[in-house]
């Protein structure tokens, strides 16, 4: 029996088809860089319409392109760890989550941004040996481009990185490069480098104590609804309050000056008024609510979702300057001649600082939110509960002890203590194995944690590959930076020089 052949025109038409499918699936994966570029452009377009008539309109205009471009990367990257918590525990949806961080993040800069920025980021260099207006642009130049690839790269390897620090590291490879090493804090960029440690290490203990009153005060309790109508609010307002803080002394710094005393007074106030409110709807919701873990993470939803508006109104406040700080310096130097401590942000640049941010997020948030989300560790609405609450208090501990800290180690610092944690937690607790083989009296044998090694690095609870990519990551940022943007200061003063 002869084998079945298609006819000439039924090949050539599947391989017609085979094509279409190659070609738009190759176009869809370029209408994101795409519209970006587009993004670019108008921000150029928009800047020449202002300063193309102004003393150098035209590195106002390259300037301009290059911080929408940094402005995008810092949505793409950043923005990530405000809301992929969230997501990964099935709180609120992907597309919910891009459009409550994009305005929030929009809000945030327009609305407390603040119109002065300092010129030089977080003063690790000298102003008086960086002077000259065409060194200094040329050296905001650099600073910007450097962090903005880095940070580029950061997202395309999957790895969350800290903005600050990227502009940190570009700022100090072009003054190395523009006046040598004495032009550099360096005992402020000794605190920058200790916060590498302190940063993630602080978030993830917090998360992780948080986590463990969760599972000691409510999921290992014969009686989870009871417990949860007791706990619930209390840590609803425990959160209600952190963010009242958070938000009081970072989130509207540019708009008025709250010392912490008051900010924590604030918080306090915050804390029993939402526990107040949160007592009677918790009962209300709980009602009718089977007694397992499943029915509790119900009750997380909310919170989750207002501490991701929170987290990205208070990101969008503050590190909008990571973007539009260098860029509003190079207009004020271009456009008057000479370098300034202080300048002035014109609107349109906090607009392309602003618009930038949210672009990014909505063009390639993704990757990065699953990244956060999904791909360290498994998340339930209780475990991003204590990521999210521990955003918030890691940052007015630090700001209590006078220690920076970078809003991204935090988050994934406390991603990766929430699953530190369920690891040993889930091999070494009495406590949980009591519960378990409580419930399991009527099996001949009781549930014991696996004791074989190799089963056990099997069953790890966080992933190792992505822990290590990350960390690598945060180790290298600010000396990628500031050895590409060295090499990019030379460049640019032999172009605008």
């Amino acid at each position: 029996m002869s084998s079945y052949k298609k006819p000439t025109l039924d090949k050539d038409l599947d391989k017609l088809s085979y094509m279409e499918e190659a070609a738009g699936s190759l176009g869809r994966g370029l209408v994101a860089p795409g519209l970006a570029l587009l993004f670019i452009a108008l921000c150029a377009v928009l800047a020449g319409a202002y300063m193309l008539d102004a003393p150098g309109g035209v590195v106002i205009v390259a300037a301009a392109a290059i911080g929408a471009y940094m402005a995008l990367n810092i949505g793409a990257n950043d923005v990530a760890n405000n809301v992929g918590p969230a997501v990964g525990s099935r709180a609120m949806t992907l597309v919910s989550a891009l459009i409550i961080a994009a305005v929030f993040e929009s809000a945030g800069a327009l609305i407390a941004g603040g119109d002065v920025v300092g010129t030089i980021s977080k003063g690790i260099i000298d102003p008086s040996y960086v002077s000259d207006p065409t060194v200094f642009t040329a050296a905001m130049m650099a600073a910007l481009v450097a962090s903005a690839l880095w940070i580029n790269l950061a997202t395309w390897v999957g790895a969350p990185v800290s903005t600050t620090h990227s502009i940190v590291g570009g700022v100090m490879g072009a003054g190395i490069a523009a006046a040598g090493l004495s032009a550099v804090n360096w005992v402020t960029m000794g605190s920058i480098a200790a916060s590498w440690v302190i940063s993630p290490v602080l978030g993830g203990v917090i998360a992780a104590f948080f986590l463990a009153i969760i599972k000691t005060f409510i999921i290992y309790q014969d009686d989870k609804i009871a417990a949860a109508r007791r706990w619930v609010p209390i840590l609803i307002a425990i959160m209600a309050g952190a963010f009242a803080a958070y938000l009081a002394m970072k989130g509207l710094k540019k708009l008025i000056k709250i010392d912490l005393t008051t900010a924590l007074m604030i918080g306090a106030g915050t804390a029993v008024v939402a526990w107040a409110i949160t007592k009677p709807l918790i009962k209300k919701q709980s009602e009718g609510l089977e007694n397992r873990n499943q029915s509790l993470r119900k009750l997380f939803g909310l919170p989750l979702v207002c501490s991701a508006a929170l987290l990205s109104f208070a990101h969008g406040a503050n590190d909008v300057a990571n973007a539009v700080g260098p860029l509003a310096a190079i207009v004020h130097t271009a456009a008057i001649g000479e370098v300034a401590s202080k300048v002035t942000i014109p609107l349109w640049v906090m607009a392309v600082g602003a618009l930038g941010i949210s672009f990014g997020l909505l063009l390639f948030g993704p990757k990065l939110i699953h990244m956060v989300g999904q791909q360290i560790t498994k998340l339930n609405p209780m475990r991003a509960y204590c990521v999210a609450l521990s955003a918030a208090i890691t940052v007015i501990i630090a700001s209590w002890l006078g220690l920076p800290v970078s809003s991204t180690h935090i988050a994934v610092g406390a991603v990766f203590g929430v699953g530190f944690f369920r690891e040993w937690y889930t091999e070494r607790s009495n406590r949980r194995m009591d519960f378990v083989n409580k419930r399991h009296e009527d099996m001949t044998k009781k549930v014991r944690p696996v004791r074989n090694r190799e089963e056990q690095a099997r069953r790890k609870l966080v992933r190792r590959a992505h822990f290590m990519t990350i960390v690598a990551a945060w180790i290298v940022t600010v000396p990628a930076a500031a050895v590409l943007s060295g090499v990019l200061f030379f460049a640019l003063i032999h172009v605008i020089g």
